[in-house]
């Protein structure tokens, strides 16, 4: 009879010991609050039970309920899940360009977009949103005068306020796409890219029939990254539209979870809207990793 090898056996625990440390501090700093999340979101929760004036009551699905039958929060998602796909769009459309971009300059410009570049991501989100509202502002702001637009407010209206969002928000996301993508497409041999140009093919096919294919696994982790992000903007709402907007007219799910958790003081709704948030990201992600393994790609 074959004896177990017993250093064969313990190897096999050995990766998990490693991970271990790791494993205890994401239990505590995400698993732990996502308990806590979905615990709240199932109960009655205001301040009256914060301050103990009332006991805290089992609602079971009562706080979905009451969230999918407000006409306001079924608005406030479609706003957005269309400004999150608008970002991750211009988002990857930039950074992708730029990257392709990098691969063309010489070293002294190349290292210049890289730096800029780099410094814009590294910016706070409050700076740079405080930063964008006063380049666009009516009165002071430069680019209505370079533009000649005289007084326009870009926060006044609904879809000008959300798009002077996007703008902010793909200027301090752009960098990440472009670094990871640029070197991606440094990790391409050359002699795949001389050989399509020695064939005839465009630069536009080139990219699309031979780079974009090799750096899908890079374009996968990218867009997974900027859907999480972008889904989730909070900070450059909040600061560039005054809270939400006129009357609530740029409200997104992070904005609008607080204010039903915080300036309403009912954080069993603010923790409905957190779930529904996570599980939408997470359906997001698993449709979007089958999709790519039903093609065969390997991540």
């Amino acid at each position: 009879m074959p004896r177990r090898n017993p250093r064969r056996h313990g190897s096999a625990w050995t990766p998990w010991l490693y991970l271990l440390p790791a494993l205890v501090v994401l239990g505590g700093l995400l698993v732990y609050p996502i308990y806590q999340l979905g615990l709240i979101s199932f109960l009655e929760y205001t301040q009256a039970q914060v301050s103990g004036g009332e006991p805290t009551t089992f609602q079971g699905l009562g706080n979905y309920g009451t969230l999918f039958s407000d006409p306001q929060f079924r608005q406030v998602l479609l706003a957005t899940v269309l400004f999150a796909a608008a970002c991750v769009v211009a988002t990857l459309a930039v950074g992708c360009a730029l990257a392709v971009l990098l691969t063309r300059i010489r070293a002294l410009p190349r290292l210049a977009l890289m730096l800029a570049a780099l410094g814009a991501w590294a910016t706070p989100a409050v700076t740079g949103s405080t930063v964008w509202v006063f380049l666009f502002d009516p009165d002071y702001g430069p680019v209505n005068r370079v533009l000649g637009l005289g007084d326009l407010s870009w926060t006044y209206g609904r879809y000008s306020a959300f798009a002077l969002v996007l703008f902010e928000v793909v200027w301090c996301s752009f960098p990440f796409v472009m670094v990871t993508v640029y070197a991606g497409i440094k990790a391409i041999p050359s002699e795949v890219l001389e050989a399509a140009a020695l064939d005839g093919a465009s630069q536009w096919r080139i990219w699309r029939s031979v780079t974009a294919p090799m750096l899908r696994p890079i374009l996968v982790v990218v867009t997974i990254q900027s859907i999480i992000w972008d889904f989730k903007v909070f900070t450059q709402i909040y600061v560039m539209t005054g809270g939400g907007g006129i009357a609530g007219q740029n409200l997104v799910l992070n904005v609008y979870a607080y204010q039903k958790a915080f300036a309403s003081s009912q954080y069993s709704l603010g923790s409905a809207i957190g779930v529904v948030m996570l599980l939408i990201l997470l359906t997001v992600t698993l449709v979007y990793l089958r999709l790519l393994r039903r093609q065969g790609e390997e991540l």
